[in-house]
């Protein structure tokens, strides 16, 4: 079987891309690494970058988007889950969402894994998980 060794990035669609740049650039600490518009000009994109280019995440907007909420419930895309190293990285990313403002669950302690749940500003639910 060919091989592949990690996810590259993942890309959202947004309603609103500035605002959603912003959003994600304060709570991911990531940059802008590149941006442009989409081919025949169906729309524009940002990649936002961690420091190492280890986790990307692309925001784009599409002219004909009908700007309705993300649900988890139509086909396509559940969720999206950070994995993090440790207990006590997971509590220090709570912590950071408290502090910016951004609403999310408390640490969920389960058998194998705990995990913190959040949502963007398009409602996409997104979370950091660690093992062990």
């Amino acid at each position: 079987m060919p091989e592949y060794t990690a996810i590259h990035h993942i890309s959202i669609t947004v309603t609103d891309l500035d605002r959603s740049v912003r959003w994600y650039e304060e709570v991911f600490g990531m940059s802008n690494v590149m941006e442009g518009p989409h081919p025949n000009d169906t729309g524009r994109y940002v990649l936002l970058s961690n420091h190492d280019f280890s986790m990307m995440i692309g925001l784009h907007v599409h002219p004909n988007n009908e700007r309705e909420r993300f649900s988890e419930a139509r086909t396509g895309l559940d969720h999206v889950s950070f994995r993090v190293p440790s207990h006590s990285e997971l509590e220090a990313w709570e912590s950071r969402l408290t502090e910016l403002g951004v609403e999310h669950s408390p640490i969920d302690d389960q058998e194998l894994y705990s995990v913190v749940v959040f949502r963007d500003l398009d409602n996409v639910q997104l979370e950091f998980i660690s093992f062990g």
